[in-house]
């Protein structure tokens, strides 16, 4: 069955279903809206009470229930200057170094951090044996991204692909899931080091959102676009440590690299499958 699943991905129009599931999610339906999401909160075992608004009647749409941003002090920061606070809510998928250009993905596979990053030597030479985390937002999670660490963004990258589904059974089927599919990379000059923030795109993954730039997918066309930005002066982009950075339509994932000797070490709770809360301790840096 598992097979199944996975030849059917290869030859389903995914970028079409996900755009016209995308309108769907943007719509607003009124009572039909109500329904389906009172359905999703069932079907997926869904925390209201953590949200901001918890009456399914509050979203006028799938999208806004989706992005639903959760209560004041519900997930606290970790406030340690020598650690870094986990970005999302999820599920960490791997977790390690960079080993010769290469980014573990699952049993069998890999990819390499120039490809993930859209083929921008530059780019890649900076996590050159450096760490990566990469982390699975299931449906049932909060879908808004935040900053492990203040950071300044120097450049966004918009890179055109597949959108396969990047759950568990998926990543250990599909080699290169991470580099093939669509994706935007964001970097961010920090204390220590570079990051690069890549926010996975997937199926029915209506829209990649950022907070300087709105939603970034899908353009149109199947060419890679970057922006650099001024990382000095007035229109300099800094995002505090938990400030939010983007948001998902429909979940996704995000692979985190780092340079090399930016990461002492990960938090003693932080391995692969384990759950992830947005603002709590996620990885030791090294001063």
């Amino acid at each position: 069955m598992d097979k199944v699943k996975i030849a059917l991905q290869y030859i389903m129009p995914k970028h079409l279903v996900s755009r016209l599931v995308g309108k769907l999610a943007a719509a607003q339906l009124g009572k039909v809206t109500t329904f389906f999401i009172s359905w999703f909160i069932k079907q997926y075992k869904i925390d209201m009470s953590e949200a901001r608004q918890s009456d399914p009647k509050a979203y006028k749409s799938f999208n806004q229930f989706f992005t639903r941003p959760l209560k004041a002090g519900i997930r606290p920061l970790c406030e340690d200057e020598n650690m870094l606070a986990h970005p999302v809510d999820g599920a960490v998928s791997q977790l390690g170094p960079i080993e010769a250009g290469e980014i573990f993905q699952a049993k069998g596979h890999s990819y390499s951090t120039l490809a993930l990053l859209g083929d921008q030597p530059k780019d890649a030479e900076r996590f050159e044996d450096g760490d990566f985390a990469t982390i699975y937002l299931a449906p049932k999670d909060y879908h808004r991204l935040h900053m492990p660490i203040k950071g300044t963004l120097s450049k966004m990258t918009y890179v055109p692909g597949d959108l396969f589904s990047v759950n568990p059974l998926t990543a250990e089927n599909v080699p290169g899931l991470f580099a093939r599919n669509e994706r935007v990379v964001a970097i961010f000059e920090t204390e220590v080091g570079p990051i690069a923030m890549v926010l996975v795109g997937a199926t029915i993954v209506a829209s990649i959102e950022t907070v300087w730039a709105g939603t970034v997918t899908p353009p149109a066309g199947k060419q890679v676009f970057t922006w650099e930005y001024p990382t000095e002066g007035e229109d300099a982009i800094t995002l505090e440590k938990g400030a939010e950075m983007g948001r998902f339509k429909l979940g996704s994932t995000i692979v985190m690299c780092f340079e090399k000797g930016a990461i002492e070490k990960f938090a003693d709770d932080v391995e692969p499958q384990s759950v992830t809360r947005m603002g709590a301790p996620f990885a030791h840096i090294t001063r």
